[in-house]
């Protein structure tokens, strides 16, 4: 579909940014709801985010998706923030409006409707959860598994001043009891849970696999990654291998996009089995 010089534009920062679905997924709905707009991937490195960001806003952009390595730069730039980005302390989503940039965060929602979507209602209920993870991707999980009951949140981290660092932040804004872990603790935060939530970018495609061994992971606990390129990551492969549920990061990416797409375009989309397909074709093309 052909554009015009009034064409609604918006965008995706990361670095890299090669792997992104986001042009392929706003480009879908685009298509299908007819609008007169585009969908562009921007590969930012973290020194020239902000830069970036006026540049933008001066060329008439709605805004841009923001991802790794960017959701903590783009909670510090932005001038209003939704109670989501202020309770996950990272930004997705940066609207141009009147002068301001605007901060959201639709990464919790999206995670919460792709389990929801995935599982049995109520299925972690009251059941123990461990985070791999301690940047942006995590702060929005905590607050997905807060939602969907879990009884406590177990956070691993490489670093472990991040990890106390997100205990402190997190204690006061969510009622789950949450611990913090090194990684070389892994297996005593895998005792017993009910879900492992991978919100690193390890198993990203271009980056090294996860590496974890799953023997402490109880068979009957539901795996899931945020990373969904490539779609069945070497931490999924591993997991359903063993025996365990696995849910895959695509139904999270559709659904946070929701919200984004209607504040650039002014529709509101579908997530759609169709939609999946077309997802899961370019995934499987490159």
């Amino acid at each position: 579909m052909s554009i015009s010089g009034k064409a609604k534009l918006a965008g995706v920062i990361a670095w890299p940014v090669a792997h992104s679905l986001s042009p392929r997924l706003h480009g879908y709905w685009l298509a299908a709801h007819g609008i007169d707009g585009a969908y562009i991937p921007l590969a930012l490195p973290r020194e020239r985010f902000a830069q970036a960001i006026e540049s933008l806003r001066g060329m008439g952009f709605a805004g841009v998706n923001v991802t790794v390595p960017h959701k903590e730069a783009a909670f510090a730039i932005a001038h209003e923030l939704d109670a989501a980005a202020q309770a996950a302390g990272a930004v997705n989503l940066l609207l141009f409006e009147g002068g301001k940039i605007l901060g959201r965060n639709t990464d919790a929602a999206g995670l919460v409707a792709n389990l929801t979507e995935s599982l049995a209602k109520n299925a972690l209920q009251g059941k123990d959860a461990v985070l791999l993870g301690t940047g942006g991707a995590a702060r929005a999980a905590i607050l997905a598994l807060a939602e969907l009951g879990v009884r406590e949140i177990r956070i691993v981290g490489r670093n472990p001043v991040r990890a106390e660092t997100l205990l402190r932040e997190f204690g006061p804004r969510v009622k789950t009891p949450l611990r913090a872990f090194g990684w070389s603790h892994w297996a005593d935060a895998a005792d017993g849970v009910g879900i492992l939530v991978n919100a690193t970018s390890a198993g990203m495609s271009g980056k090294d696999a996860l590496a974890i061994a799953l023997d402490p992971l109880p068979v009957n606990a539901v795996v899931t990654d945020l990373v969904y390129n490539p779609l069945d990551t070497d931490l999924l492969q591993r997991a359903q291998a063993r025996g365990n549920r696995i849910v895959d990061g695509l139904g999270m990416l559709m659904h946070q996009a929701v919200p984004a797409f209607e504040a650039f375009y002014g529709e509101r989309p579908q997530v759609t089995p169709a939609l999946r397909t077309e997802l899961k074709k370019a995934l499987r093309h490159g």
